[in-house]
């Protein structure tokens, strides 16, 4: 290489900046159907809206109230039974004891829990009994516990402490296996033990499994407690929703039967969108533990 060449110096290059506007588009902008679609309670609400349709075009095709009423009259007898007060109060009946029989066997659930992962026996007693027991149907168990319990609550909140138990434990005590070694010598340099290492560390890292067994937990125990009052119906003097849905049915009030299964079905999704995901969002969601 000559040295003329080595001595000849490369020429600087300015460049002026540019505008952002200059590029042209960047990124595609959405339509408003591509805006729409993206809202996820939109889709579902018409998700819902299909469901509707099809329900009302098809008992207008049947033409058989008594086989399968329109959503129309459904609706008509859905607000009359919560105008003259009897279906919020077969409501609040069903609500009361669903909620003891939930708070009950979640508080078993944490014991049995805390008793399995405190050492190898506890862990054993826990699968043992979750291989026996949660394949059992709750409702099998009415029978004996209305021998145990008599005709009243007790029946219920059993069955139910049933239902949700064996669900509860089996995800949470997965959920706790599942916690990696490295976030448990986290917790044990810490000097976290007992309760404080199960609090700061366990349920923090296992929450996504623990919320899927409460989830599991409220449905069965939700469905439970229908088929139970179905099949008894009174509790302490006052019936539940399953008997307005069962009395309804005998009286032949198909429509009052659909605003029944209806106001079960609005009670689920209103409990799963309004407290779970609520609940969702602020815990799992928000320490990016969603997969």
């Amino acid at each position: 290489m000559s040295s003329e060449a080595i001595g000849t110096a490369r020429p600087e290059i300015w460049r002026s900046p540019k505008a952002s506007s200059a590029f042209g588009v960047v990124e595609k902008p959405l339509t408003a159907f591509e805006r729409i679609y993206n809202v996820s309670a939109l889709r579902k609400l018409a998700v819902l809206l299909v469901l509707a349709l099809l329900w009302e075009g098809y008992a207008r095709w049947l033409d058989n109230p008594l086989l399968f009423p329109t959503l129309t009259a459904t609706l008509r007898a859905f607000l009359a039974a919560i105008a003259d007060g009897s279906l919020p109060a077969k409501v609040w009946t069903s609500l009361k004891v669903l909620l003891v029989g939930y708070a009950c066997g979640i508080a078993g659930a944490a014991l049995l829990t805390m008793i399995a992962i405190s050492s190898r026996l506890g862990t054993d007693v826990l699968e043992t009994l979750t291989s026996m027991f949660n394949p059992l149907p709750a409702i099998a168990l009415l029978p004996l516990a209305l021998i145990w319990f008599g005709l009243g609550q007790g029946s219920l909140v059993f069955v139910l402490i049933h239902s949700v138990l064996w669900a509860v434990a089996l995800n949470t005590h997965s959920g706790f296996l599942s916690v990696s070694n490295t976030l448990r010598m986290v917790g044990r340099n810490y000097g976290l033990r007992g309760l404080n290492y199960v609090g700061h560390i366990l349920i923090p890292a296992a929450f996504p499994s623990i919320l899927t067994g409460l989830k599991i937990g409220w449905a069965f125990a939700w469905r439970t407690l229908i088929a139970a009052e179905l099949v008894f119906g009174v509790s302490s003097g006052s019936g539940g929703l399953g008997w307005f849905i069962y009395e309804n049915k005998n009286q032949l009030e198909i429509p009052n039967v659909f605003a029944g299964l209806l106001t079960v079905i609005l009670i689920g999704l209103g409990v799963e969108h309004l407290i779970f995901h609520t609940i969702e969002r602020r815990t799992v969601e928000r320490w990016g533990m969603r997969h």
